[in-house]
């Protein structure tokens, strides 16, 4: 006698897709950084030990005091809602334990651009910009063009999506979320470069 086995298939559930993909962005070190225990949360952080470093280690002080990134020291840092951040001098640290929300970061240090497609993923400390007195990080100087084709638009729509489902969720879970369901404005790496491209041509010569 002969027996066939049939394997049966379940077609995934939302749940399980989110997951899987949450897992596949992803280490556990990873996840762990970004989304530390306090208010402050996701973020734009590295594992370093049992520190969960901003930016790499870059100083959020030296873009207001010194129009710059720069790379801030062990010797000098501060904890903030369970995420550390250095400085590159005593006088940087102290100006940020004094005030820690005039130089934080906006959505968390993660790329601006990503964050108007509720999508929190990448940051560059190299590439940011100061808007009303606010600190906003980019994932590339191509992410920056894209928000800058319409930065009170963009800004509007980050906000949004920040407030009411990034802020406090878990990074990786979102980011996965967001790249399954796309937001209904969603606009792919290509598309964003051709716009830019196409601004670029249209801006009169200098």
């Amino acid at each position: 006698m002969t027996t066939t086995l049939r394997c049966t298939s379940r077609r995934a559930t939302p749940a399980a897709l989110i997951l899987a993909a949450a897992l596949a962005l992803g280490g556990c070190s990873a996840m762990t950084a970004q989304n530390p225990p306090g208010a402050f949360r996701p973020v734009n952080a590295v594992a370093e030990g049992d520190a969960r470093v901003l930016l790499a280690g870059h100083d959020v002080v030296a873009y207001f005091t010194q129009g710059r990134h720069a790379l801030g020291s062990p010797q000098y840092s501060s904890v903030y809602e369970g995420v550390t951040l250095r400085f590159a001098s005593a006088e940087h640290k102290a100006l940020f334990d004094a005030d820690p929300k005039r130089y934080l970061p906006q959505f968390g240090g993660y790329c601006t651009n990503g964050i108007v497609y509720g999508i929190p993923w990448g940051g560059d400390a190299d590439t940011w910009a100061i808007l009303d007195g606010k600190l906003y990080i980019f994932g590339g100087q191509g992410s920056k063009d894209a928000f800058m084709l319409d930065p009170q638009g963009n800004l509007k729509l980050a906000e949004q999506y920040w407030r009411d489902e990034v802020a406090g969720r878990h990074s990786f879970v979102q980011r996965a979320y967001r790249l399954v369901w796309r937001v209904p404005h969603y606009k792919s790496g290509a598309e964003l470069a051709q716009r830019v491209a196409d601004a670029k041509a249209r801006a009169p010569a200098q």
